[in-house]
């Protein structure tokens, strides 16, 4: 990793080394961007680099959108695929998809024939029914509206590689923070020791027990976009209850299930859980 100042002080092509990477197949974004150093900030940094694709000749930019890698299980193969687009595939997982994979690939072929580039959004921001929600939708755009949808996930793909890449101050915001809170409104006090589970599109991702305060020990979720898909809470609640006094046998909830949707990758969801003998409620808290 490269501290901003270093970055700054690098002769032009030794900066454009270091930057190899973020922007996929083009060393002409760095060194377009060179000349405007310094830099105060990261964002300032990623800002640049952006600018150098968004007023490049359309003819650049096309060829710079047609060096993207297709997003398919294939492209994995593929000798030429870089390591940073080999990392966020893989994350992905689209074999997730299971029986829709091969609306996917059809989709994809469908948009490359229709606009003449390769489907590029930030998989490290969705989950794969999202990445798949997202092409079907976009295959309604117009061509120029669908380049700038390209360039805008492009401008996501760069700000987390380069916020990997380089350290400094203002780094632009990329991860998102998902916590929780259970507390027995009944009894007016905190719910210690709920096993709660964490599921997203239907598969266990965390899970954890509330402290003393009602909470995990740390956020369920931080430190990187939460990809936009559909989550779910299990807040494990049958021990607890059964050891109120006066409760019924068994107790009235054994497992509370929360199902919510996260639509925005870098926000903040706080997600409180309020018990009472016969009820409880939830909603999205700050």
């Amino acid at each position: 990793m490269h501290t901003l100042d270093q970055l700054n002080a690098m002769p032009d092509t030794d900066f454009v080394a270091a930057l190899a990477g973020v922007f996929e197949h083009a060393p002409w974004v760095a060194a377009t961007a060179a000349g405007a150093r310094p830099f105060e900030t990261v964002a300032a940094l990623h800002a640049a680099l952006m600018r150098a694709v968004e007023t490049a000749e359309e003819d650049v930019q096309l060829e710079f959108l047609r060096g993207h890698p297709p997003l398919s299980p294939k492209a994995m193969t593929d000798p030429a695929l870089t390591a940073e687009s080999r990392s966020e595939q893989g994350g992905l997982g689209m074999d997730a998809l299971g029986g829709s994979l091969a609306r996917f690939e059809t989709g994809s072929a469908d948009y490359e024939a229709r606009f003449g580039i390769p489907f590029i959004t930030c998989v490290r921001r969705m989950t794969p029914p999202f990445v798949l929600r997202g092409l079907e939708q976009r295959l309604a755009n117009t061509k120029t509206e669908e380049i700038a949808a390209a360039l805008r996930e492009i401008g996501f793909i760069t700000r987390l590689r380069l916020v990997d890449r380089v350290s400094g101050p203002g780094k632009p915001r990329v991860a998102g923070h998902l916590s929780t809170h259970v507390l027995d409104t009944a009894r007016g006090k905190a719910a210690e020791g709920i096993r709660i589970e964490l599921f997203r599109e239907g598969v266990l991702i965390k899970d954890g027990i509330t402290n003393q305060d009602g909470r995990t020990d740390e956020p369920l979720l931080h430190g990187e976009p939460l990809r936009m898909g559909r989550y779910e809470l299990r807040f494990h609640v049958e021990d607890y209850y059964a050891g109120w006094p006066n409760v019924t046998d068994p107790p009235w909830y054994d497992v509370i299930p929360v199902r919510f949707g996260v639509a925005e990758p870098e926000g903040h969801y706080h997600i409180p859980l309020l018990l009472n003998a016969w009820t409880y409620s939830t909603y999205r808290g700050s």
